[in-house]
């Protein structure tokens, strides 16, 4: 079968029903530009992974030519400044090509494309170039930081196919760092990843699970871990409420004995707010012993802080006034909130601490509490925080603990007058020194960052998002890490049990452990590649199905 407009078609379209993706990786935050080639290279890998599973994409020649460019903006990385003959869109189609075949010299890819023109006109190429204009354009027209985006690229379109079935044109590349090998292996197949999984879930669920406990006493005919069980089965099926999924449990439990859904449900309402959150130190704190025996931990350094509604519920507010924080949308629905803080960027993304939010805690609150909880178990360099976290209060806790940030600001009356005249004169970035009161004639010193979005649907100042940071324009880079936080969320709430009720202990619970079980499931990915690969790659080779359905075997599930 050959490749058709239905067969990308439907690639797109399974990327946007995939929750923990962001696809354009680019456009998930505000901060993302079309020059990041950490985007580009981000994106490359998800359109890759969903490519080669349809059945008509058996090559990687059309995937060089389909794989859509048009929005990413070269010119950030061009080093002509005078009019050229060939666009760098085309150019990189090219050196990809040239990096997945593996040849040394420009000779061959020319040989290539003199005796495969469909591919030229499919790219858009309406002449061959020589071989010195493609040696030039490589050595002097491509940034360095470009060069190696291609190389990454080529790995990553390679190792994806490969993994597919595809026949590929050479074997990708390697980076085997802790085991001196200096063969290069491909990608381990499905099978090998399942069996290497299991293991892997077996050690980590059993340094983490024993942090739970429900404190009921000896002699109790049903063994704790049960209860654990019925948790996570709870997590394996979607809106599945603890009185259904108990009587199912029943029946897929090995165990002689397994809790009622009001069992469940009144054990769990005795823990209170404290030890949900102990416990769940305790779990994180040994799942980071683990992954900590691999030199990859140890990347770790960037933290995002975010919070984000339970599902929202009408009815009586009676004993829930300073519980009940609101909804985003104005309903006569209320809904609790939770903050959290994760490991992001380089880092497995572990949600590290959560806590609930109640009317009266200020932010600032929120936040030291997150980061002693953080900085008790990992190195935190960097806090990325969204505009909610716009306190100059805040700010200045952060400089004085020698940590960096980033967070979006608030446009007030100067930021808006400052962002017209940028727009007047053209400007799509801006950058200045301020002073943030904090009263008593104390002030903290930032600096603002007025930076313009691409294809923005405005005309106005609202073309511009102003950004605060204490480490310079330089760590606006890391800012978009901050979408791994929203996309965890995501993940986080598909593994939370359904519930309808109202009660606070009982929803933070629910809330909590599913962070765990997210956790639980970086963690053993984490593992299994640095295992199976020795490097460790964010897009998980192990999926969180087949990780919950590991753990729910080793808490006595069939």
């Amino acid at each position: 079968m050959a490749l058709s407009c239905k067969s990308r078609r439907r690639v797109f379209r399974e990327i946007a029903s995939q929750s923990y993706v962001n696809w354009l990786v680019y456009d998930s935050t505000p901060l993302y530009d079309r020059t990041s080639l950490y985007a580009l290279e981000s994106d490359i890998r998800v359109v890759a992974e969903t490519w080669f599973k349809q059945d008509e994409h058996k090559a990687v020649e059309p995937f060089v030519h389909s794989l859509p460019l048009a929005y990413i903006r070269f010119d950030a990385h061009d080093r002509y400044a005078g009019p050229t003959t060939y666009e760098m869109e085309i150019l990189f189609r090219l050196f990809l090509l040239k990096e997945c075949y593996g040849w040394d010299h420009e000779t061959a890819l020319i040989e290539y494309l003199t005796q495969h023109p469909d591919f030229c006109e499919q790219i858009g190429l309406e002449s061959v170039p020589n071989q010195s204009t493609l040696w030039r354009s490589w050595h002097h027209r491509f940034t360095t930081d470009l060069q190696d985006t291609v190389k990454t690229a080529a790995r990553t379109t390679l190792t994806k196919a490969q993994n597919a079935g595809v026949a590929v044109p050479r074997e990708p590349e390697r980076q085997s760092r802790s085991r001196g090998d200096e063969n290069e292996e491909s990608d381990p197949d499905n099978q090998t990843v399942l069996e290497q999984a299991e293991t892997v879930t077996e050690q980590v669920s059993r340094v983490a699970l024993p942090a739970f406990s429900l404190d009921r006493g000896e002699g109790c005919e049903i063994h704790e871990n049960a209860y654990w069980g019925l948790q996570t089965y709870l997590g394996l099926r979607e809106n599945l409420a603890v009185n259904e999924g108990a009587r199912s449990f029943i029946h897929e439990s090995s165990r002689d004995r397994t809790p009622l859904g009001h069992a469940h449900r009144e054990h769990v309402r005795g823990l209170s707010i404290e030890q949900i959150r102990e416990m769940y130190r305790q779990a994180v704190g040994r799942l980071l012993d683990k992954v900590a025996e691999t030199e990859e931990f140890f990347r770790a350094g960037i933290v995002a802080i975010d919070i984000t509604e339970s599902d929202p519920f009408t009815g009586d507010r009676a004993g829930h006034e300073d519980e009940i924080i609101g909804t985003k949308e104005k309903t006569d629905q209320y809904a609790y909130q939770w903050a959290t803080i994760q490991l992001v960027g380089n880092a497995v993304p572990i949600v590290l601490d959560a806590r609930p939010v109640r009317k009266g805690d200020t932010r600032k609150e929120i936040v030291e509490d997150l980061l002693d909880s953080a900085e008790a178990v990992v190195h935190v360099d960097n806090v990325l925080m969204d505009r909610e976290f716009d306190s100059q209060h805040i700010l200045e806790m952060l400089s004085q603990r020698s940590l960096s940030y980033v967070v979006p600001k608030r446009m007030q009356t100067s930021e808006k007058a400052q962002a017209k005249r940028l727009l007047k004169r053209g400007k799509d970035r801006y950058e200045t020194d301020r002073k943030l009161h904090l009263g008593n004639n104390e002030w903290h010193l930032t600096t603002l960052i007025y930076r313009r979005k691409e294809n923005s649907e405005h005309d106005d100042h609202r073309q511009y998002s102003v950004f605060m940071t204490n480490r310079g324009s330089g760590l606006l880079t890391e800012y978009g890490y901050r979408w791994e936080i929203e996309s965890g969320y995501k993940s986080i709430k598909r593994f939370m049990a359904a519930t309808t009720s109202k009660h606070f202990g009982l929803r933070f619970f629910y809330f909590a452990f599913a962070c765990l079980l997210y956790s639980i499931w970086r963690a053993v990915d984490l593992l299994v590649q640095v295992e199976l690969t020795d490097e460790y790659d964010h897009s998980p080779i192990v999926t969180a199905d087949n990780t919950l359905t590991l753990v729910k075997k080793e808490t006595g599930i069939g």
